[in-house]
């Protein structure tokens, strides 16, 4: 390697270090102006296209394909994170809301398109696809570390998880229909059933399958177990994908199987896959603004047109088609409002326009641009008010609890059993209550309970309050997680 070359190649591991740098303080500097990240991604990174255009230079498929893995790995954690557990109460909501709610508002948003601007159906169905995801990064990036009581913030992150690949695959189908018509409408269908068919075989197989490796294969050290899981699931993706299924709804379904399972080394694997997460939200959002002019859209036709169409899709066809799906949801009126209003979009929208852009559509780069406004409106004034909303509407949201660097605990040559870790909640039968006062009985027992980042000293007269990391032993058969969370409405 010549001089030069090594002074390029430093050159460019200088550049992407502050670039990671610099995204990590935007992380920080999100929670002070209460804008998420994912907005402050997107805009740096649009502006640095405008004032480098060299930075811009990559093909819609160079960048649907880095959006693609970024995504795989948000989805797989996102998934780990919402575990089978916490998702069961509200799995009957969270498919029909994340299957009809894609549906019902991409068609929505296409009629709303074809009527009032004019647009093909064909056209005007794209785009309608295109935007009727909510978007896993940004969701999961606005509540992580935030806990929401009740079953609005499960609905929420399992909404998000579970209508991206369906209007993936949804969007997919509607580009490989070739003509118009009775016959490619069967055609389209047909695609669709088939992504979602092997997607949910390959993602139920893949999970179980992982569920049983992790906990039977011995590695040489724990550093290999996170690297073995992330593995897994990019190979569930993979499978799913070369079987013409969706590997976005396997990988999915992977991480909630994973999620609740006992394995060795479990929070080391949980806390690599968050830290791939995160970077794969700042590199996908980075690249999706790097392949736009920002300056150049602001005053156009199209942003006009994808304000007018922002307002549209958050105040009317959101809260109207979304909310009668709403309505035989055991919810009460506030958690309604509160799930239509954080149904916010992102980086999957913006992957089904680089989508468009790669069929070669004569309109591909109007709707382009049209679906980055609109997200970004969205990210911006939906995302940056969720917690407003929240308080407003009376919803209980508790901020991340802050950075505890240390930590002691014990390893096990075997899974412990009958050790169990809840979070107490708020409105929950253990909120205000005495240790004596939760009738345990003789086959449970508490011990520890750590408040504030401090270790409490354990009494029968100790009481509990929301927030509280309560660690429990107890027989497999006892549910002890009734105690712990508020009671169904």
């Amino acid at each position: 390697m010549s001089v030069e070359d090594s002074i390029r190649f430093g050159a460019a591991i200088l550049l992407v270090s502050l670039a990671v740098l610099v995204a990590l303080v935007g992380n920080r500097i999100s929670r002070v102006i209460r804008v998420p990240a994912p907005a402050l991604f997107l805009v740096g990174a649009a502006l640095a296209s405008d004032v480098w255009p060299a930075l811009g230079r990559l093909s819609p498929e160079m960048n649907g394909r880095i959006v693609t893995v970024g995504l795989v790995v948000i989805l797989f954690d996102g998934g780990m994170n919402l575990g089978w557990r916490r998702l069961r109460p509200s799995l009957g909501p969270v498919l029909w809301i994340g299957v009809m709610g894609t549906v019902v508002t991409a068609a929505g948003l296409a009629v709303a398109a074809r009527g009032i601007f004019g647009l093909d159906w064909r056209t005007a169905l794209l785009l309608g696809t295109a935007l009727a995801p909510t978007d896993p990064a940004v969701v999961f990036s606005v509540l992580s570390g935030r806990e929401v009581a009740g079953r609005s913030g499960t609905i929420l992150e399992g909404e998000s998880g579970a209508n991206d690949p369906v209007g993936i695959a949804l969007l997919i189908s509607i580009l490989d229909a070739n003509g118009g018509g009775f016959s490619a409408g069967l055609a389209a269908l047909g695609e669709f059933a088939l992504q979602m068919s092997v997607g949910l075989v390959v993602g139920l197989a893949g999970g179980l399958g992982l569920r049983w490796v992790v906990r039977r294969i011995l590695l040489p050290s724990e550093q290999l177990y996170p690297i073995l899981v992330v593995a897994a699931a990019a190979g569930i993706y993979g499978l799913a994908t070369v079987g013409q299924g969706s590997g976005f709804l396997a990988v999915f379904l992977a991480g909630i199987l994973l999620g609740d399972a006992g394995m060795p080394f479990k929070h080391e694997v949980e806390r690599f896959t968050g830290a791939l997460a995160s970077l794969g939200e700042m590199v996908a959002f980075t690249v999706l603004g790097l392949s736009i002019p920002l300056v150049g859209i602001l005053g156009s036709a199209d942003a006009w047109m994808g304000l007018a169409i922002a307002a549209l899709l958050i105040f009317a066809v959101r809260p109207l088609l979304v909310g009668v799906l709403l309505v035989p949801v055991r919810l009460r009126m506030p958690e309604r409002l509160f799930i239509l209003w954080a149904g916010l979009k992102g980086a999957v929208p913006i992957l089904l326009g680089v989508f468009i852009l790669g069929a070669d559509l004569p309109e591909a780069a109007q709707l382009y641009r049209i679906i980055f406004v609109v997200v970004l409106i969205s990210v911006v004034l939906q995302g940056g008010t969720v917690p407003l909303a929240a308080a407003l509407l009376r919803i209980p949201m508790h901020d991340a609890e802050p950075l505890h660097p240390y930590a002691t605990g014990l390893r096990f040559r075997t899974a412990p059993q009958g050790l169990y870790r809840y979070t107490v909640m708020a409105g929950s039968p253990a909120d205000g209550a005495a240790v004596t006062d939760l009738g345990l009985g003789d086959r449970t027992w508490l011990s520890l309970i750590r408040r504030d980042g401090e270790l409490l000293p354990l009494r029968r007269d100790t009481r509990l309050h929301p927030g509280d990391q309560v660690l429990a032993q107890s027989d497999p058969d006892v549910d002890l997680e009734r105690l712990f969370r508020p009671p169904e409405p």
